[in-house]
């Protein structure tokens, strides 16, 4: 994960953020899926701020808190908000337990929890739930696991994108049962292309 703390592999990443295969219909799924009233709302790995400003355009009233461990993205990150005086960026490593940061009524993330390992990743949303209200929402555009190497290859090969020695990818099954045993409500892969996968659940309240 070091190789993200360097300017050039950030450019380089945003450089091709927008042409990543169906990720814009990833994205639209998830905007489907916000709650109608979000006060506050945190971003799991926020990169440069990216996800919640579609979700900024999406509940205007919402103010956030974004986190990445990045300086290079963070910086990207306070450039997109600099004028979005209730959008707070924090540095924090996801491999680390959350802080205390409140209550949210939506907690997202995308393309930033696949580099954990598994046990960590579980953890992690094991504390996103206690950060939820009570109705709140998760919802991770997620790069997961393919059922098969030949899948996976061909993934690559449709995505154009070589093989990422960080990743550390996880199948939808297992997650989303991590989910629901957790305790969120409604569990579903919402959206799936490929190794690309929506999963969202509810905090019962």
């Amino acid at each position: 994960m070091s190789e993200w703390l360097a300017p050039e592999k950030v450019e380089e990443y945003r450089g091709r953020a927008d042409r990543i295969p169906h990720r814009a219909e990833g994205e639209t799924a998830l905007l489907e899926l916000l709650p109608e009233r979000v006060e506050r709302v945190l971003d799991l790995g926020c990169g440069d701020g990216r996800l919640l400003a579609l979700v900024g355009a999406a509940r205007p009233e919402a103010g956030g808190v974004a986190v990445d461990f990045s300086p290079p993205m963070l910086e990207r990150a306070r450039e997109r908000f600099a004028d979005a005086p209730a959008v707070e960026v924090r540095e924090h490593d996801l491999a680390e337990p959350l802080p205390d940061l409140g209550r949210f009524e939506l907690v997202v993330s995308s393309l930033a929890i696949h580099h954990l390992e598994d046990a960590r990743k579980r953890e992690l949303y094991g504390e996103v739930f206690r950060l939820l209200a009570p109705g709140g929402r998760f919802s991770n555009l997620e790069h997961v696991s393919s059922p098969t190497p030949a899948l996976h290859r061909e993934y690559l090969e449709l995505a154009r994108v070589p093989e990422d020695p960080s990743n550390r990818l996880l199948d939808v099954e297992t997650q989303v049962g991590w989910l629901r045993d957790i305790g969120f409500a409604d569990v579903d892969c919402f959206w799936k292309w490929r190794e690309m996968a929506l999963l969202s659940g509810v905090r019962p309240g």
